[in-house]
Parts: structure tokens; C-alpha cells; sequence
């Protein structure tokens, strides 16, 4: 498969890299770029452990092409926070328990914040479908619904 060069914004910071035309977003995150954060789940878009934002909009990294996010501005887990400095939500989720394995946490933080950014103050039912597009295998999304309903609520603060 013949290789490209796309450029992009990563987390900040603009980004020229060599990617082969056939390879996912994902496939870019983890293997070029070296960022741990995003997950491979289910590989079919199913789980939402791949979850990034893409010109700030929720994608399954497993399923767009790499060569798909030329020109624009990608989010990972490593872009929002940091260990010195998390993001409200990062703090949230472990203020209220909501991690447990946390297989799922950098995508559901990552969906969470896109949420947070179209609805700064949500129900309960839009965090629950704002959050739709990942499995939780471990907490029954009682303490991540919590989680973002205090995020949300600190923001305001903010």
C-alpha cells in the first residue's frame, strides 16, 4: 500500500507524519504518533475505547482512515489533561469512582467532554446519550453519569 504524508494538529501541536493509505486513525494514534491513551476494543466501532475528538467532534478512531484526518485537529486523552493538571472531567471521575478497570475511561472522558462542550449543563438523559457510543464493562455508569453531571458543575464554576 503506498504511503502518504498527512498533516494535522495533535493535541495542540502541528503534526507532519507518513502513514500508509489502508491504515485507521487509530492504527496513526498508537503506532505513529506513540500515544498510548486510545485503546483498541472491539475494532468495529462498537465499544467506543477508541473514541477521539476530530475538529471536535466524537469519532471511533478504529474506523476512519488516517489519510481522513488531513488538515485537521485531532484530541487524544493525552491532549486534555495532564498528571500535574487534570481536566475537571479526569478529576470528576475520580472524585466519583468512575473508574474501574479503565479500559473505557479515555474515551468516555473524551465523549464527556464533547458533550460538556455542545451542553455545558446536561440531564441525566443527554449524559446517558452523550455517552451512548461507549461500553462500560465494569461500573454500570451510575458513578460516570455523576462524574459528568460534577464536571459539568465545576466548569460552570470555573
Amino acid at each position: 500500500m503506498a504511503s502518504v504524508e498527512i498533516s494535522l494538529k495533535v493535541n495542540g501541536t502541528q503534526t507532519r507524519v507518513q502513514v500508509e493509505e489502508d491504515k485507521t486513525l487509530l492504527y496513526l494514534i498508537r503506532e505513529v504518533l506513540g500515544l498510548k491513551g486510545t485503546k483498541e476494543g472491539c475494532g468495529d466501532g462498537d465499544c467506543g475505547a477508541c473514541t477521539v475528538l476530530l475538529d471536535g467532534k466524537v469519532v471511533n478512531s478504529c474506523l476512519v482512515l488516517a489519510v481522513q484526518a488531513e488538515g485537521k485537529e485531532l484530541v487524544t486523552i493525552e491532549g486534555i489533561g495532564s498528571e500535574d493538571n487534570l481536566h475537571p472531567i479526569q478529576q470528576a471521575f475520580i472524585e466519583q469512582g468512575a473508574v474501574q478497570c479503565g479500559y473505557c475511561t479515555p474515551g468516555m472522558v473524551l465523549s464527556a467532554k464533547a458533550l460538556l462542550d455542545d451542553i455545558p449543563n446536561p440531564s441525566e438523559e443527554e449524559i446517558r446519550l452523550g455517552i451512548s457510543g461507549n461500553i462500560c464493562r465494569c461500573t454500570g455508569y451510575h458513578n460516570i453519569v455523576t462524574a459528568i453531571k460534577s464536571a459539568s458543575e465545576a466548569m460552570a464554576a470555573k
